[in-house]
């Protein structure tokens, strides 16, 4: 059976104290009210993540992610944070190729290659993220541009390190504008992309990826887009920052 995963991307947001408090909120919140069948993750910046990883002791359904690491295991690279200095602080898992660092520091497909092995290598799970903009959508050619991410930069992987891969489906143009794609269209793309996967790992390991949803996903819309045969969760952005709705999302399979 696939992993049931709520993932909350803090992106940039959160102070030192903030971050702890909302730890602690999320965390006690997870251990009373959360099934144990459901993983929770919390990413918050990488300056607070060892704080926040504290919060996630003895909660065997809470865990803590980086939102990107380097591609490199060690250098001169001013500002970034290497897959083994994320694993020998215990973190578990790592976001990598989210919109934003494709869009903003233009990370590419053959980048994220890398990123993914470094991340494998230090046993790291890694969240892979991949999506289309509004005009790849409305110009018909989304489902064959999503594709082409995952073939890009995970299909070079053994099936045995593939299945180790968490997947995140975010439309690009669902994400921070307060617009959500329909249950329809998320088990659209779902299916299409486990169908990819089964082409080329075939369906046993297809089956087995949890693929999550993360476009503007809410306490209010999460049960509906979970109760989709091929959702498996979700990437949250702006809900994970308050612990209430949150958790209200990871209840909502």
């Amino acid at each position: 059976m696939r992993k049931k995963i709520v993932a909350g991307n803090w992106k940039m947001n959160k102070t030192a104290t903030e971050a702890v408090a909302l730890a602690a909120e999320v965390a006690a919140l997870v251990k009373s009210d959360v099934p144990s069948n459901v993983q929770v993750i919390m990413a918050p910046p990488s300056l607070f993540i060892s704080e926040v990883n504290k919060a996630t002791e003895g909660i065997a359904n809470l865990s803590v992610s980086a939102q990107n690491c380097h591609e490199k295991a060690s250098g001169a690279y001013t500002g970034e944070i290497s897959a083994p200095m994320l694993a020998s602080a215990g973190i578990p898992y790592v976001i990598l190729g989210h919109s934003e660092r494709r869009q903003y520091f233009q990370e590419s497909n053959a980048q994220l290659a890398a990123k993914v092995d470094a991340a494998l290598e230090n046993k790291l799970t890694p969240i892979f993220c991949c999506g289309e903009s509004l005009e790849l959508r409305e110009g018909g050619e989304f489902l064959a541009f999503v594709a082409q991410q995952l073939t890009e930069s995970l299909f070079h992987l053994s099936a045995e390190a593939f299945g180790q891969v968490v997947i995140a489906y975010e439309p690009i143009w669902a994400i921070g504008t307060g617009l959500t794609a329909s249950s329809a269209q998320a088990q659209e793309m779902h299916a299409y992309l486990r169908q990819h996967i089964a082409g080329k790992y075939g369906q046993a390991i297809a089956d087995a990826c949890s693929i999550l949803y993360g476009g503007s996903c809410n306490a209010q819309n999460a049960a509906e887009l979970f109760a989709c045969a091929d959702v498996d969760g979700g990437l949250i952005g702006g809900a994970s920052l308050k612990a209430g709705d949150f958790i209200t999302i990871a209840k909502s399979f």
